[in-house]
């Protein structure tokens, strides 16, 4: 099956299961607080239950540059088959919780093992596939993380049915199953570390400039100005982005006063739904553009993040089933528009040997944005001005789009040799 033509996107099929589960076992949590609250009482503190969601963002953020430094120099399907296998367990554990205190370190452990697969997986697909489906295929691998989101709103759902005990325990047991699954399944691109290819092409002198890559790759990255322009952009909507994934049930049930057993699905659902259809516009539009205009990818990328400036303001002020669910529905595709690019447009500014670790610096200051606004709007909802706060982010949003138009310089696809790297 690795030898099929088709394998790059039997790839995408197989992570794209692993992504719904990564953003599925984080995002159940933030819908459970009313079922679970009845027997761990101190959840229901607001910024108690914000602390919770907190820790996990703080460890995801600091592990996220370690992971992509990683990612860049060992085999990546045992990094992605490990993490998805400790993460599932830490699920399946938080069935077993008893206290606030368990809780909030199962949630810390969960954040060391998620944050090593995303930098991982995406270099993989980025490997797999050339610049004329690169969009695509990463847009199609990111709506599984929001059809986890999406599944994670039926948390309150079941766990009213059932018990909170029984969603973390299924949940648990399934990313174990399928993580034993892709043992067999997955393989890395060859070429890449830890691959035969990778091994049967290792000597002495590429092995001393491979250990002098480890100590130069934040320098590479760091030391494209670039690369900082497109971390701020990366950066800005992370606050939004994460405000949606840990407080838009929240900010559902208190405008529309109903029940978070309703409210959890239906903002979850409707930001899932809209960002597959903005990977749908993006991803193609995308790998059209760029064919034609070196900055296509931004193009499209700016495009979509721009929806997100009315939508949050609507959010924030809304207060009719219609008004909140399409304003959902317009932060989702234009979110889904820029997350499909992100990647891409990386591969256009840092050489492939260091993409894992560019995407995890990267993703450390988006979670860090997102630990940020999690505290902030936890505050905000003890205080009732959650919506007005939601409305403010906006501002962010918007520089970091005129930012992103004046200054950043994609280049064709950087795949420079290791000569190339160390002559530079």
């Amino acid at each position: 099956m690795r030898n099929s033509k088709y394998y790059p996107w039997i790839v995408v099929g197989l992570l794209w299961f692993v992504a719904l589960l990564n953003y599925l076992d984080r995002q159940m949590l933030s819908t459970m607080q009313s079922s679970m609250q009845i027997d761990i009482q101190e959840i229901a503190i607001a910024e108690n239950f914000g602390r919770l969601m907190g820790i996990f963002l703080l460890i995801y953020g600091l592990m996220s540059p370690v992971a992509g430094v990683i990612a860049d120099r060992i085999n990546r399907k045992w990094l992605i088959v490990g993490s998805l296998f400790v993460w599932s367990a830490v699920t399946l554990g938080m069935g077993y919780a008893e206290t606030y205190s368990q809780i909030y370190w199962l949630r810390a452990l969960m954040g060391v093992s998620e944050a090593l697969y995303l930098p991982t997986g995406l270099a993989m697909i980025a490997d797999f596939h050339s610049s004329k489906t690169r969009s695509l295929a990463i847009g199609i691998h990111m709506s599984g993380l929001y059809t986890g989101q999406a599944l994670g709103g039926f948390g309150a759902t079941i766990a009213a049915n059932f018990t909170w005990q029984t969603v973390f325990h299924w949940f648990g047991i399934v990313g174990i199953i399928y993580a034993v699954l892709l043992v067999f399944l997955l393989h890395d691109k060859e070429g890449h570390a830890g691959t035969k290819t990778a091994k049967l092409n290792v000597n002495p002198q590429s092995t001393k400039i491979k250990k002098e890559s480890v100590y130069s790759s934040f320098g590479v990255v760091l030391g494209t100005l670039s690369f900082w322009i497109l971390l701020f952009y990366f950066m800005a909507p992370s606050f939004p982005g994460w405000a949606t994934k840990n407080w838009l049930p929240t900010l559902f049930s208190e405008n529309l006063g109903i029940e978070m057993a309703k409210a959890g699905p239906m903002a979850t659902i409707s930001i899932a739904i809209a960002s597959f259809i903005g990977v749908l516009i993006g991803g193609p539009l995308s790998d059209k553009w760029v064919q034609k205009n070196i900055k296509g990818r931004v193009y499209t990328s700016v495009i979509g993040l721009s929806l997100t400036i009315p939508s949050l303001i609507l959010l924030g002020i809304g207060h009719s089933y219609i008004g909140l669910i399409g304003a959902a529905m317009l932060f989702g595709i234009g979110f889904g528009m820029f997350d499909t690019n992100n990647m891409p447009i990386l591969c256009q500014i840092i050489p492939q040997k260091y993409r894992a670790t560019a995407y995890g610096v990267m993703n450390m200051m988006g979670v860090f944005a997102g630990y940020t606004v999690t505290l902030m709007l936890g505050s905000s909802t003890d205080a009732g001005s959650l919506g007005a706060d939601f409305s403010k982010l906006s501002i962010v949003v918007l520089a970091a789009i005129v930012l992103m138009l004046i200054f950043v310089k994609p280049k064709p696809e950087l795949t420079y040799t290791e000569n190339e790297l160390i002559k530079k």
